[in-house]
């Protein structure tokens, strides 16, 4: 299918999120999903199946605890990837007053933010996959339940392009493509064939591009940024990283405009040694990380790149219970349902 007519497919869905109702967001997703779609979701969802599953597991909760829940898209891409299979990749966040607990967290009565990267492979004009991750501890972080170490990078709501063309995005996408391909097969030369130096940064990315990374590393700028509150930290933690088409490794890119993104579940493989990464000991074990990206290309390098890893569920491979720890820090907490009313006795 041509991007175009990918993105319309999923324009009622977006609609029906907008203005979020129970009745609007299940048939929306019962007219998009086909009955059996296979749904790969970041931890604690897990794999489900069906439109139906969806719906009850993951938006059902989410809108009980904010009631005025909205989606917030802020890149929409489509295409057929190099394989031949058509996929549609989202960038947003979901927003809404927090006024019930969710997943242990308790409410703040505060507009919260959760930026999600969601990716639909579409056959026969029905989503037959999908694949997401929501940033569920940026949740935690507005409720100040944080059951992680401190992270290094800023905390910030993700912000849109610095174009604000993320809907409007078309064209070929070979050359941004390249650029991103490259980019990363200079990285994985270090550290087996040099230095820093021969990851050859300079030659990839803007001088002042922004890394949103997910919460629990933050966000960074700058090469310098980048280096100092992500880069060395994992590399030092993980330094046998391996990227795609290894056994159970797979990703699928779309390259369109300026824009490239690329979905892996997982995609990449690792093993938690050297002196530890996020407050996670060096325990030796192998791990498999699943990272949902996008990046924009201005003239001609990186400008901003955003990434969602399931960090949740790097700490379910090694036996840590993030929400079993949430639930410890909450127990003294209250955690019941808020009522703000009108406001009128303020």
């Amino acid at each position: 299918m041509k991007p175009e007519s990918l993105k319309a497919l999923i324009a009622p869905m977006q609609s029906a999120m907008s203005e979020f109702s129970e009745k609007d967001v299940r048939s929306a997703l019962g007219d998009l999903f086909a009955p059996d779609a296979t749904l790969k979701l970041c931890h604690p969802f897990g794999d489900l199946t069906g439109p139906d599953a969806l719906f009850d597991t993951c938006y059902a909760p989410l809108f009980a605890a904010m009631p005025d829940l909205e989606r917030r898209d802020m890149i929409v891409m489509a295409g057929t990837t190099p394989e031949g299979a058509d996929w549609i990749g989202l960038m947003g966040n979901y927003m809404g007053t927090f006024l019930a607990p969710w997943l242990g967290i308790a409410p703040t009565g505060h507009l919260t933010h959760m930026r999600y990267h969601e990716f639909y492979c579409v056959e026969n004009g029905k989503i037959t996959e999908m694949q997401a991750i929501w940033d569920i501890p940026e949740v935690m972080a507005q409720a100040r339940a944080w059951p992680l170490a401190p992270q290094l990078g800023a905390f910030l709501c993700t912000p849109a392009p610095m174009p604000q063309d993320g809907l409007t995005i078309r064209g070929d996408g070979s050359a941004a493509m390249t650029r991103v391909i490259d980019m990363l097969t200079d990285m994985c030369r270090h550290p087996s064939e040099g230095g820093p130096e021969i990851m050859q940064l300079h030659e990839h990315w803007h001088p002042q591009f922004n890394w949103y990374g997910p919460t629990g590393i933050g966000t960074a700028r700058g090469i310098a940024g980048f280096r100092h509150w992500h880069q060395a930290p994992f590399l030092r933690g993980m330094p046998d990283r391996k990227l795609d088409a290894l056994g159970d490794l797979a990703s699928h890119w779309i390259g369109e405009g300026n824009y490239v993104c690329e979905t892996g579940w997982p995609n990449m493989r690792l093993t938690l040694n050297g002196d530890g990464w996020m407050g996670i000991p060096p325990v030796g074990k192998e791990v498999l990380m699943r990272s949902l990206d996008f990046w924009r290309i201005e003239r001609g390098v990186i400008r901003e790149n955003w990434v969602l890893v399931d960090l949740l569920d790097i700490y379910r491979q090694i036996g840590l219970d993030v929400f079993a720890r949430l639930a410890e820090f909450n127990k003294v907490r209250p955690n019941g349902s808020i009522d703000l009313g009108t406001g009128m006795q303020a």
